[in-house]
Parts: C-alpha cells; sequence; structure tokens
C-alpha cells in the first residue's frame, strides 16, 4: 500500500482557512489564538482589562484575583459555518476563590478539524478517515499584589492531533505535544473611578514539533493589552468600554527558522519599519451595557488590517441571580469564513 498523503493535504488546507480567519500568522496551534465566551465577543474581543469572570483564564488571569466564589462558565460555536459544517469550538472554564491564597482557575479548550480521508498517492480511493483535533488543558492563578493591582499565571498543556499518518518519505505524523505558560497584569487605577489597564503574554513555550526538531514551528506567543472604563456604574444602570490591541510575538525568517519564544518577544518588534508593525496589531473595542443586572447588550468592531479581518459584532446577555446566558453574532461581509458566525456561553455561579 503506499503511502498515503491525501487526508494531511485535506487537514492543512482547512487549517489555513482558519488561520485566515483571525489572523495572518506563521505559527503552529492557532486555535490557542480563538477567543472564548459570547460576552467577549459580543464586545468586539475587547475584554484583557475587564476580565470579571470565569473567562478571565483566557483573557488575563490576573482578573481572577478580584474575583470571588466559584463560577462556571461553558461555550460552543460551529467554526467556520461558510467553509464546513462538521468543525466545531468548544471552551469550559472553572474559577474558585482559595482564603489567604488567590483564585485558581482550569480550563479546556477543544477545536474539532471534522473528519479527513485518507486516499492512496496515485489513486482517490478512501482507504481509511480519521478525526483531526486540537486540544489545551490550562491551569491558571490569579492573586492581588496590592489593594488596585493583580497579577497572574497560567500554565497550558496542548495536544494536536492532526492526522494519523506522515505525508510521503516524511518521519513522524500529524500529532504534537507542547506546553506554554501565561503572564498577566490587571490594575484598577484609584486615581479615576472605574478605569482599568490589563496585559497579557500568553503561549510562551518551546516549539511544538510534528516531524522533526529541524521543522518545529513556533507557538503563537501573543501579547494582548487593553483599557476598560465603566462611564456609569449605579443600581440599575452599568456602562462600560474598552479597547484591546493584539500583537503576535512570532519571528519567522525567509529560510522557514524562526526565534525561541524569549527571543521573538523582543525581535519580533523589529523585523519590519514601525509603521508596518502596527499594521500588523489587531484592534478591537466595543461596550456593554446593563440594566439592573438582568439584561445586556453589547456592540463591538474587530480589525485585523494584515489578515484583512473587519467585522461588527453584537450580542446579548440575561441574567438571573448566578446563572447567565450570553450570545454573540458576528456580522462579517457575506462569503467571509466568519460570516453569520455565532457563539453561545452560559456562566453558573455556585
Amino acid at each position: 500500500m503506499k503511502k498515503a498523503v491525501a487526508a494531511l493535504v485535506v487537514v492543512l488546507t482547512v487549517g489555513a482557512l482558519a488561520v485566515n480567519a483571525f489572523a495572518v500568522s506563521e505559527a503552529a496551534v492557532l486555535f490557542l489564538l480563538i477567543s472564548p465566551g459570547a460576552r467577549p465577543s459580543g464586545m468586539g474581543e475587547a475584554f484583557a482589562a475587564i476580565a470579571d469572570d470565569a473567562t478571565a483564564v483566557y483573557w488575563n488571569p490576573a482578573g481572577l484575583a478580584f474575583q470571588r466564589g466559584r463560577e462556571l462558565t461553558l461555550m460552543h460555536a460551529n467554526w467556520l459555518p461558510q467553509l464546513t459544517n462538521d468543525m466545531f469550538y468548544d471552551f469550559a472554564a472553572y474559577r474558585q476563590s482559595v482564603e489567604g491564597l488567590g483564585t485558581v482557575g482550569l480550563n479546556v479548550t477543544y477545536l474539532n478539524l471534522g473528519k479527513q480521508y485518507i486516499t492512496g498517492e496515485d489513486s482517490p480511493e478512501v482507504l481509511g478517515e480519521f478525526t483531526s483535533f486540537d486540544f489545551a488543558v490550562s491551569l491558571t492563578y490569579g492573586t492581588l499584589v496590592g489593594r488596585h493591582t493583580a497579577v497572574g499565571v497560567g500554565l497550558r498543556y496542548i495536544r494536536s492531533n492532526l492526522s494519523t499518518v506522515g505525508a510521503g518519505a516524511e518521519k513522524g505524523s500529524g500529532k504534537a505535544n507542547a506546553f506554554a505558560v501565561d503572564l498577566a497584569v490587571l490594575y484598577k487605577a484609584p486615581w479615576v473611578k472605574g478605569l482599568s489597564f490589563g496585559a497579557n503574554l500568553s503561549n510562551m513555550g518551546p516549539k511544538i514539533t510534528y516531524i522533526d526538531a529541524a521543522q518545529a514551528d513556533p507557538l503563537p506567543t501573543n501579547l494582548k493589552a487593553g483599557v476598560a472604563y465603566k462611564a456609569i456604574n449605579s443600581p440599575y444602570n452599568k456602562l462600560t468600554f474598552a479597547f484591546d490591541i493584539n500583537k503576535l510575538l512570532v519571528r519567522r525568517y525567509a529560510d522557514g527558522t524562526s526565534d525561541p519564544f524569549y527571543k521573538a518577544i523582543f525581535t519580533s518588534w523589529t523585523d519590519q519599519p514601525l509603521s508596518d508593525e502596527f499594521k500588523t496589531m489587531i484592534y478591537s473595542g466595543g461596550f456593554e451595557y446593563w440594566y439592573a443586572d438582568l439584561f445586556a447588550l453589547r456592540a463591538g468592531y474587530y480589525y485585523d488590517e494584515e489578515g484583512k479581518v473587519k467585522y461588527a459584532t453584537f450580542g446579548a446577555g440575561i441574567q438571573y441571580h448566578l446563572y447567565r446566558f450570553d450570545f454573540a453574532y458576528v456580522s462579517a461581509k457575506e462569503g467571509h469564513p466568519l460570516s453569520d458566525t455565532m457563539r453561545f456561553s452560559l456562566t453558573l455561579g455556585f
């Protein structure tokens, strides 16, 4: 039987389409950049300086430090519905405060890339099939280091299962494992009530290897920084504005090599003129309005010039006691992979 390669080609094609859906990138396991939570999604994915629920495990682990009690968030979304009907994204996060220690969080992220078929090199005959997927498990921790300042850290295990076979004469297969670390900070300004700043440096870790060390790919190390302002905070009306900037800290060269993450954190800022560096950043902003802590309306805008991803987002939320249901809708132009994407999440307090 000849080497089966068609399946791997299909997987890589789907992966490339997923990459173009949110950013132009030269890193692997880009599912780590998919933003969880219908609430932040409805605000244009600007949440780094808010991070006040269980999704802080992704947006900004330092935000956990300001939270008390226990909370569970669950999210499901069909991924790239304009391209296929068998890809989906699931996210689950749990956080719990520990007296005298801080707040810990645990989350699982899963991206199902659908069913793939194995064929021979010279024949379209189907020889077998398998399901491609990526998942990650993270443990996070946030604690106060001052009355207004918190820091956070996250440890992550990553598993990528793109294919069960190699391509042609290549050694290895489409399976790989990796580990990563997040570092974060959140500051609530005492000099302007309702103003906060947040930053999260995520996915720092060794390169991920599918074939051999010489062909290893960098993780999507990312810097997320944001500002939020609670303009209105009364018992019956709450209005918050937020703005985030994201920059992928990956440096890859023309010969296919790339810098290790601890070097790319710096060199990724100098590989082109500063004006072009700003074009590679992703900008997002939005607002959230709550009436009587019962009903929320949200809207935002996501702008990625280099990845040619620009769209408005809308969302709503309903809360009863410790239970909240959130919905978000991505209003991308017709024909865009993210067009008509809907996200749902459920948050349960304990």
